[in-house]
């Protein structure tokens, strides 16, 4: 996914650049609303992050303009202006959302997917990654149409990771998503159920991304698809 970044404060661009790509985003910044409208007119936008106080425009300014000129990816404002009148106005020009400064950089990557993730229909009711397949209303995992015998904690765990694909989910974010907990340093309860669920779909499904958590890899050159029996990878 891409997104495109709009802060002129390097502490938290740079912030944000290291977070963002650490969760699997190819992330662009512009400094200024020039730049912005720019980057906007020339390169591909799956996502903008949009601060108001630019140095040479109003990033309401920016905004209107990005919607009156056909952008329709989503828009999260982040902005330290948090007054109602700046919120209604923004989400009256076309933003998606609006979230004060200070931010929970996770409160942002939950925005941000809730805005990425498209709406569940009939046609979307199954999640597939590879050869797996996950249907939500029945519950059923499939390998190559062959069932996966799994528990409701690996189930909802499994449904985590297959609604972000080769996204780098913190144990953190599985943690209060999956088992509604706080992160608890001094629990591997995470770690287990991975390695279950590396048991039941090869230990080359799930990646360890060393100091920020796991990854479903979607795609693996080495091999053609998640195999049901394997190593667990460590």
């Amino acid at each position: 996914m891409k997104v495109l970044l709009v802060e002129d404060e390097d502490p938290i661009a740079f912030f944000l650049q290291k977070g963002l790509s650490a969760n699997g985003y190819a992330v662009h910044r512009a400094a200024t609303g020039v730049e912005a409208m720019d980057d906007t007119a020339t390169r591909e936008v799956d996502i903008a992050i949009l601060d108001l106080s630019l140095p040479d425009m109003d990033g309401l300014s920016v905004l209107s303009r990005w919607r009156r000129l056909g952008l329709s990816a989503p828009v999260i404002i982040l902005s330290a202006r948090t007054q109602p009148d700046d919120r209604i106005l923004g989400l009256n020009l076309g933003a998606d959302d609006y979230l004060p400064k200070p931010f929970d950089f996770e409160e942002l990557l939950a925005r941000m997917w809730a805005r990425l993730r498209p709406p569940m229909t009939p046609s979307t009711s199954t999640l597939r990654v590879r050869n797996v397949e996950f249907d939500l209303p029945t519950r059923r995992v499939t390998s190559d149409g062959a069932p996966i015998d799994l528990t409701w904690r690996e189930s909802a765990l499994l449904e985590e990771f297959m609604r972000h694909p080769d996204h780098v989910l913190s144990r953190e974010q599985l943690m209060s998503r999956v088992w509604n907990l706080d992160f608890d340093p001094h629990s591997n309860v995470v770690d287990v159920y991975v390695g279950y669920l590396r048991r039941k779909l090869g230990g080359d499904a799930i990646e360890t991304v060393r100091g920020f958590g796991y990854r479903l890899v979607a795609g693996d050159p080495y091999a053609g698809s998640l195999q049901r029996h394997g190593a667990t990878r460590m």
